[in-house]
């Protein structure tokens, strides 16, 4: 892993960019995570209003949580990797989701970004006051689980979720 990464709100000035990431991933076949990435962006000042009305209490429908969405970039500008972090937890998170949902753009993958990520998206998680921190990944995803080992994660339990997969889950203490 070479030069400074850095975590942002999703932009305009990043609007090609961003389109480039999400034709990766919808290219490669491969289910996306986080699922903000799934959300078509070609009407991209709609999908940025979309992110930033989610990160607002009284934009969202019941049920649902506040969450932010930020963009690991490099010092070329290039989109590495989106992290969306729930700024709480209801019934359904806790179940299935955890705080951070995060992904890398499959051609850069297995070069550290991952931990990465994940260890900028803690520190926003500080930020917000969250103490434990929930972190989830798929029963035989092994390099999510070293990803989120190597950030202090401590496995709690298995369990299936709504969709029928097992999932791992480990929670993270944060001193804040």
């Amino acid at each position: 892993m070479a030069g400074q990464l850095y975590l942002m709100k999703p932009c305009a000035e990043l609007q090609a960019e961003y389109i480039s990431f999400y034709e990766e991933w919808k290219e490669s076949g491969e289910p996306i995570v986080p699922w903000v990435v799934d959300r078509e962006p070609y009407d991209f000042p709609a999908y940025l209003e979309f992110l930033e009305s989610e990160s607002s209490e009284e934009n969202l429908p019941d049920g649902y949580v506040p969450h932010s969405t930020y963009w690991l970039v490099n010092e070329k500008g290039r989109i590495l990797g989106t992290v969306n972090i729930r700024h709480r937890l209801n019934d359904r998170l806790r179940k299935n989701s955890g705080h951070i949902g995060y992904g890398i753009r499959p051609s850069e993958r297995r070069k550290g970004y991952a931990t990465e990520i994940l260890a900028q998206a803690l520190n926003i998680t500080s930020e917000l006051g969250i103490k434990e921190v929930l972190v989830i990944c798929d029963y035989d995803n092994v390099a999510s689980e070293k990803t989120i080992r190597k950030n202090g994660g401590v496995f709690e339990s298995e369990c299936t979720d709504d969709d029928g997969l097992v999932i791992r889950r480990f929670w993270i203490t944060r001193s804040l």
